[in-house]
């Protein structure tokens, strides 16, 4: 219960710091601990807004979690609010052996940055196959990146609660909850049919499974002419078109 109150506090005060600094000096090194010999059972690398959430459900079941973030002021934050957070880059491999990702059961990719992302699951895949990746997703284009990398679960950081939101939105306007929660499922599914189609067919496949706010344009009506049309010169019309009958297609 107290992480959790603690949880709001410590996020406004984190997304309020100054830019993450490269490099670890010996001045800003007060109170903060390199990653060293780490072994719990969940590995949490990046502790932003995302991980601080992230890491709730599993404090509240006494999961022993390690956590790495490589900002020295959001560790120093951190530690205010009664998180241990060590000082290491996820995407380097020292780093993952001394945080324990070799011993780890899963490691939990919740760095804000793509790219940092996408070498920390290289590194996993490769050195430590055997355990279990699951990582925070940037977009649409950066899950279907992780799907084809081989992650154990993705998931888009606003999905979820855009989502959520869209739900609770139906419901103000006064729609039954039950219709709203079927709503929301029938958009989940289309969106999982679109990122199969996007796998294979790029990011513009399955354009046809949104639902846009712009009418679509429906083809005028075919009207049947009142009488054949005749052409106002005989003599400039061609040889009959031949009746070519084609053999319907093998499908």
């Amino acid at each position: 219960v107290i992480l959790s109150m603690a949880l709001t506090p410590l996020t406004s005060l984190l997304t309020e710091r100054l830019p993450p600094k490269p490099v670890l000096s010996a001045e800003d090194a007060d109170g903060v601990d390199f990653a060293k010999d780490l072994r719990g059972q969940v590995l949490i690398i990046g502790f932003g807004r995302f991980a601080q959430v992230v890491s709730q459900p599993l404090l509240a079941r006494d999961v022993d979690v390690s956590i790495i973030e490589n900002d020295v002021e959001m560790i120093q934050a951190a530690s205010q609010f009664g998180f241990k957070v060590y000082y290491g880059d996820g995407a380097q491999l020292a780093t993952l052996r001394a945080s324990g990702a070799e011993e780890a059961e899963i490691v939990l990719v919740c760095v804000d940055k793509p790219e940092a992302a996408d070498r920390i699951v290289e590194l996993v895949k490769s050195e430590f196959p055997t355990t279990k990746i699951m990582v925070r997703a940037f977009d649409r284009g950066h899950s279907m990146r992780l799907i084809q990398a081989g992650v154990d679960y993705q998931i888009r950081e606003t999905f979820e609660s855009a989502l959520k939101f869209g739900e609770r939105a139906l419901v103000e306007l006064g729609l039954d909850e039950s219709q709203a929660a079927e709503t929301i499922g029938d958009v989940r599914r289309r969106d999982e049919a679109r990122l199969d189609l996007q796998l294979t067919g790029g990011l513009k496949a399955g354009r046809q499974l949104m639902r846009g706010n712009m009418p679509t344009p429906q083809p005028a009506p075919y009207i049947k002419p009142k009488r054949e049309g005749r052409l106002l010169n005989e003599d400039e019309a061609g040889p009959a078109a031949p009746d070519i009958r084609r053999e319907p297609a093998d499908v």
